[in-house]
């Protein structure tokens, strides 16, 4: 009776948190749509940003440094972004691949308790080495999701997406700087050659094919390692920041 009356008590607890939050998916899935061609629907990205907010709601670990509030608008902008089909240029045969490689540079890491080279990547899957690094050109249009957006065809922003352009309080700044902490962790772990292929794109802003001349590398293995490393670092970020629990 009284288990009852606990599951009962949380599921009205649940309900009321995705209530009070519904506000911030009408605004996000507002500001998104404002960005994207008008044959997108509003109502369409509202209701992704509501499958967002339900995973923040359930997955949020009150533990670690930020509110629930930033941390729904991290699943609400996710979810959103997810749903918008080509926008990253991925066709949608290829996402099964995206889930996959995903899944097991997962468990890759977590059986090895370290990052997992190529070919343990593709022996996890089961496929040859050749056949991965081609689903990693496939992959070429991945970006971090949930951490990028597009405007005007470019990727912009790991943190500017997630905060609000009007609030620069301390608290929302101590959160990014959290992010920016795990980022930075994330890239860290990673070989050296995706390292230096993600620092060159996103902090130097440097295209691919000047990132392969300054590697003395093809561009199509700078595409391949930068799929790849993208690749590693939503998971460890899904991972660490804030909850321990993935989204995938």
């Amino acid at each position: 009776m009284y288990a009852e009356a606990a599951v009962a008590n949380s599921a009205q607890q649940r309900e009321a948190l995705i209530l009070e939050h519904l506000p911030q998916v009408n605004w996000i899935a507002s500001r998104i749509h404002e960005k994207l061609p008008a044959s997108v629907q509003l109502d369409d990205l509202v209701s992704a940003g509501i499958v967002g907010l339900m995973a923040a709601v359930d997955n949020f670990d009150p533990s670690h440094n930020a509110s629930l509030k930033t941390y729904a608008e991290y699943k609400i902008r996710g979810a959103i972004l997810d749903s918008i089909r080509g926008l990253d240029g991925i066709p949608s045969h290829r996402r099964k691949h995206l889930k996959q490689v995903a899944d097991a540079i997962s468990a890759a890491e977590q059986r090895l308790k370290r990052s997992p080279s190529e070919d343990e990547i593709a022996a996890e899957l089961g496929i040859p080495l050749a056949e991965y690094q081609q689903w990693m050109v496939d992959l070429r249009g991945v970006s971090l999701g949930s951490l990028d957006v597009i405007e005007n065809g470019e990727e912009v922003g790991l943190i500017r997406f997630i905060a609000d352009d009007e609030e620069q309080s301390p608290e929302r700044l101590l959160q990014n700087s959290e992010l920016e902490r795990v980022i930075a962790e994330g890239i860290g772990k990673m070989p050296e050659n995706e390292r230096t292929v993600l620092s060159l794109y996103y902090k130097e802003e440097l295209n691919l094919r000047e990132i392969a001349s300054i590697m003395g590398l093809h561009i199509t293995r700078i595409s391949q390692l930068r799929a790849q490393g993208i690749l590693r670092l939503r998971g460890f970020i899904d991972h660490k920041w804030p909850s321990s629990k993935g989204i995938y």
